[in-house]
């Protein structure tokens, strides 16, 4: 009888073991995949995107981090990498933040979206012959300005030189409108996009770039540093108040209700404005330096961001295939075009959703008008010691001269 029960028992119990293993192979089966990158403006359409790889991809969870806006993104990404948590896919601003993870990156030469990459965008990932991250989108920046404003101002012509940007400026003031929305509380607005200007004008900015490295440049005695201190005084003179305290969400709030006619920022917030007003008649003008036809009336383009991934990461294989069907899969495209509205980085990817802004950098590009994304290959932690210094004169606690002259002490220091 005891024999009896306990078969018995064993044959009732071995269907439930059975599918209790078949259930620990399935939860076996699915895979962590972490993603780290710095757009906040993209939560919600990561949040969608989620959802739809999991429909496709029902063995990976997709894990999204964004750190940006006001936060330092590559220090904290430094600092996961430090603590031996690095994610298994994250982003670099170019090639120098690429060399100070050299040692986490994978190559993806071999990867179907390869052959689709636009030249200019790839090259700057290429190192010893292998390209060790995607490109996402191409992406520019400058003056958004308001054409109903400059038409009620009477301005006919967008402005190519400073002198224009002067006069323009003068005459937006007059009908009551601010001419410059400063959001110079965003380290990444007045240290990095804003500095760039000087630094890619230059005739040559990588022999600049290594002249300034080796101690046969200074910042202090360059021309166009000079020449920036005009368009720096320009934009505080005729800018709103308690540029200091705006971030880049005030500073669009600002632009969005007709506040001020120009703010500095790119292409990114293209569709925040059409959101904001879907009949927006806008566009993009170049940071002026000077009057120099050969230095004036260029933009900054470029590619903001590459995907890698972690050569440590357990997840390689899934990462790439993510990676492949963001920028292969009609979904995965669509987000690029649709919902982010970028300039897409690869020649088998069209948009016919681009505004006038996107346009314009493209009319810019297409007429060879544009400078390159120079803060990319600065030293480490340059833009922060940049912001700090650029801040300070806003406030007028430092100089202009003195804040050129600590340009370079920091360029010294982080250059080593």
């Amino acid at each position: 009888m005891k024999k009896f029960l306990i078969t018995a028992l064993f044959i009732g119990l071995f269907p439930m073991l059975c599918f209790a293993n078949g259930q620990n192979e399935v939860n076996d089966q699915v895979k962590e995949l972490k993603l780290f990158h710095f757009k906040v403006s993209q939560v919600d359409q990561w949040e969608q995107i989620v959802k739809d790889y999991k429909a496709v991809e029902p063995n990976v969870n997709l894990v999204i981090e964004t750190v940006g806006g006001a936060a330092d993104w590559s220090t904290t990404l430094k600092t996961k990498f430090a603590a031996g948590a690095g994610p298994d896919i994250f982003i670099v601003d170019g090639p120098a933040l690429a060399m100070t993870f050299s040692e986490y990156l994978t190559d993806l030469s071999d990867q179907p979206w390869v052959d689709h990459v636009l030249e200019s965008a790839k090259r700057p990932m290429v190192f010893n012959d292998k390209l060790m991250g995607m490109p996402f989108n191409i992406e520019g920046y400058g003056f958004i300005y308001n054409k109903e404003i400059f038409r009620k101002a009477s301005i006919a012509t967008a402005p190519k030189t400073l002198s224009e940007l002067r006069e323009a400026a003068q005459k937006i003031q007059a009908i009551g409108v601010t001419p410059f929305g400063n959001g110079y509380s965003e380290w990444w607005v007045i240290g990095m996009h804003l500095m760039n200007i000087p630094f890619a004008a230059q005739a040559d900015p990588v022999a600049f770039r290594e002249a300034l490295d080796n101690g046969t440049a200074s910042i202090v005695d360059n021309q166009l540093f000079k020449d920036f201190k005009d368009l720096f005084d320009l934009t505080i003179e005729y800018g709103n108040p308690n540029s200091l305290t705006t971030d880049h969400n005030a500073q669009m709030a600002l632009f969005n209700t007709g506040q001020v006619a120009m703010v500095q920022q790119g292409n990114w917030k293209e569709a925040g404005i059409y959101e904001a007003n879907p009949n927006a008649d806008i566009g993009i003008l170049p940071i002026t330096l000077n009057d120099d036809p050969q230095v004036s009336n260029k933009v900054p383009v470029g590619v903001p961001f590459y995907w890698v991934v972690n050569n440590q990461s357990n997840v390689q294989e899934e990462a790439k295939q993510f990676l492949n069907w963001m920028v292969s899969s009609e979904k995965g495209k669509s987000y690029l075009t649709d919902e982010f509205g970028y300039i897409p980085a690869f020649d088998n990817i069209d948009s016919n959703l681009l505004g006038g802004i996107s346009n314009d950098l493209l009319e810019f590009a297409a007429n060879g008008d544009t400078i390159p994304w120079s803060f990319t290959t600065w030293p480490g932690g340059m833009y922060n010691e940049f912001a700090e210094y650029t801040q300070k004169y806003v406030v007028g606690k430092i100089s202009f001269d003195n804040m050129l002259k600590e340009m370079q002490k920091s360029w010294v220091k982080l250059s080593k």
